[in-house]
């Protein structure tokens, strides 16, 4: 998204930086899609409330749409851009503002933990390419201790998997799992005009704030993702089949589990029963086979 200056040159720089001349062909291949609509950058702008004690992290931010906006309020931005020529308009145009700090390459294996060491301290900020939104998100949570909140602009359908709730049609493991660690809220919608150039599908603004305590606990989180990727991989199919390799139908059954019921019923508080039920059953056998070793020797 994103442009803006240090305090005595920003008014009449934002200008400039709209009207420079810079051209940019966008590149299919980075999924290059800029905003320039003002009222949408205004609405996301007041979506963030950017503070001026803000360190904010700006993904994507293109030919600088809305970082010159979000530099007029925060104490510090990195932007992370992979695109070359963006990277350096950004560097020659917002270099000397000694708030704004350039990452040239890849979201997908930036270390943001170089960003900072405390606690829930960035905000992230970005209009995520479609075909990445998804790995980048959870490459995110990755760093969920260091981040306050994230709001993106996703495709519109992306959003509403990720917001929605048990029976929906759109709910399942990116949902779930994201659910697990995030507050979701759909925040607005966006129009392919907003941009350039227009994509063929609507986009939306999403703010997702990690939880401090998890909704559900889990004794293992990886047991968690394990069962409800087996669930969806089979989401047609009814839990007694869906589930099988991972848990016998007598057992679902005795944790009040209706087993005739498809996956997209659960709740997340379903899923983290079942998987922790698993967890104990692979804990027991685990302790059992030392035992078992000792006693044919």
């Amino acid at each position: 998204m994103s442009d803006s200056r240090n305090k005595s040159k920003r008014s009449s720089k934002g200008a400039d930086l709209q009207n420079d001349g810079f051209q940019h062909q966008a590149r299919k291949r980075f999924g290059q899609n800029f905003l320039h609509d003002q009222n949408i950058i205004q609405k996301i702008l007041q979506s963030i409330r950017p503070q001026d004690s803000d360190h904010i992290v700006e993904i994507g931010p293109g030919q600088g749409a809305l970082t010159r906006h979000l530099l007029q309020t925060c104490s510090k931005l990195d932007a992370v851009e992979l695109d070359r020529d963006l990277a350096a308009y950004l560097v020659q145009t917002l270099g000397d503002d000694s708030r704004f700090a350039l990452q040239q390459g890849d979201v997908l294996k930036f270390d943001f933990s170089t960003l900072t060491d405390k606690p829930h301290s960035l905000r992230i900020v970005g209009n995520l390419p479609y075909n990445i939104s998804t790995p980048c998100m959870f490459h995110l949570l990755n760093y969920q201790a260091l981040i306050s909140d994230m709001t993106f602009m996703l495709q519109l359908e992306v959003v509403h998997r990720l917001a929605a709730q048990a029976g929906d049609p759109n709910y399942g493991r990116l949902g779930l799992m994201m659910q697990y660690y995030c507050q979701v809220e759909h925040l607005f919608d966006v129009p392919p005009t907003a941009f350039t150039p227009q994509p063929k599908v609507c986009s939306a603004i999403v703010r997702l704030t990690p939880h401090k305590t998890p909704p559900v606990q889990v004794i293992d989180v990886s047991c968690l993702q394990e069962v409800i990727r087996i669930a969806f991989t089979k989401r047609r199919k009814t839990l007694r089949n869906s589930l099988s390799t991972l848990i016998s139908e007598p057992d679902l059954s005795a944790l009040g589990i209706d087993t005739t019921l498809r996956p997209e019923k659960l709740s997340l508080a379903d899923y983290a029963l079942i998987s922790d039920s698993i967890s104990q059953a692979r804990s027991k056998s685990r302790s059992a086979a030392p035992q078992e070793e000792s006693n044919v020797k």
